[in-house]
C-alpha cells in the first residue's frame, strides 16, 4: 500500500453510486438501552445526502434490522424506520438480522452485480457495526466503499476489561482502520455532495 493511491485521490462519484441507508430506526432513539451517542447532527447529513441523490437520479437502498430482543424487534415502534427514511422510495429495501448489509434479503451483493454498480455510499446506523461491518465486506468483494464519517453515528461501548470508550473515540477508531487498511474511502457529507454535483 502507498499513500498516494485512490483512496487518498479527490473523491469522484459514479453516476450510478448507491446511498446505503443502513438501520436508520426509530429503537436507535432509546438511549436509555443503547447510551450516550455522538454527532447529533447525523441524521441532517443523511437527509442531505438523500436529498443530492434524489436531484441526481442515483439509485438509494434502505437497509432495516430485525432484532429478536431490543428495541429493533419486528412489529415494535423501534422497528420502523425514522421518519425522514420512511418517506422514500427506494430501489432496493434490504431486511437484516446480523451485521453486514450484504447478509440480507434480497441480496445486495447480487442487486449490485446485475446492475453493473460499483459504488457504495455508506450511511447510517451504527458507525463501528453494522456500517463498519458492510463497508468492511464491499472492500473485499471489490466495491469501493466510501464512508462519510458525519453521515451517521455511534454509541459508548465498554470493553472487556471494563474500559468505556465514548462513540467519538469508536467512530474515530473506524475511520482510521477503514482508511489505514484501504476498506473504504473515509470522507465527509460535504466531499460527497461536491462530488455528486460534479
Amino acid at each position: 500500500m502507498t499513500n498516494t493511491d485512490a483512496f487518498d485521490a479527490p473523491l469522484t462519484l459514479d453516476p450510478d453510486a448507491v446511498l446505503l441507508l443502513i438501520d436508520v430506526q426509530k429503537g436507535f432513539e432509546d438511549h436509555e438501552y443503547w447510551g450516550p451517542r455522538d454527532n447529533p447532527q447525523a441524521e441532517q447529513r443523511m437527509a442531505e445526502l438523500i436529498a443530492a441523490w434524489q436531484a441526481t437520479g442515483r439509485p438509494v437502498v434502505t437497509v432495516q434490522h430485525a432484532s429478536a430482543a431490543g428495541p429493533l424487534v419486528p412489529g415494535t415502534p423501534g422497528y420502523e424506520l425514522k421518519d425522514f427514511v420512511a418517506g422514500l422510495t427506494p430501489d432496493l429495501h434490504i431486511t437484516k438480522t446480523v451485521n453486514s448489509a450484504f447478509y440480507g434479503t434480497p441480496d445486495l451483493h447480487a442487486w449490485l452485480q446485475e446492475r453493473g454498480a460499483r459504488q457504495l455510499v455508506v450511511t447510517g446506523i451504527i458507525t463501528n457495526v453494522c456500517n463498519e461491518t458492510t463497508a468492511r465486506m464491499a472492500g473485499n468483494l471489490g466495491y469501493d466503499a466510501i464512508f462519510p464519517t458525519d453521515a451517521m453515528h455511534a454509541f459508548d461501548m465498554t470493553g472487556p476489561d471494563g474500559t468505556t470508550l465514548t462513540a467519538a473515540e469508536l467512530a474515530r477508531a473506524t475511520g482510521t482502520v477503514l482508511h489505514a487498511m484501504r476498506f473504504a474511502k473515509v470522507v465527509t457529507t460535504e466531499q460527497v455532495l461536491v462530488a455528486a454535483k460534479a
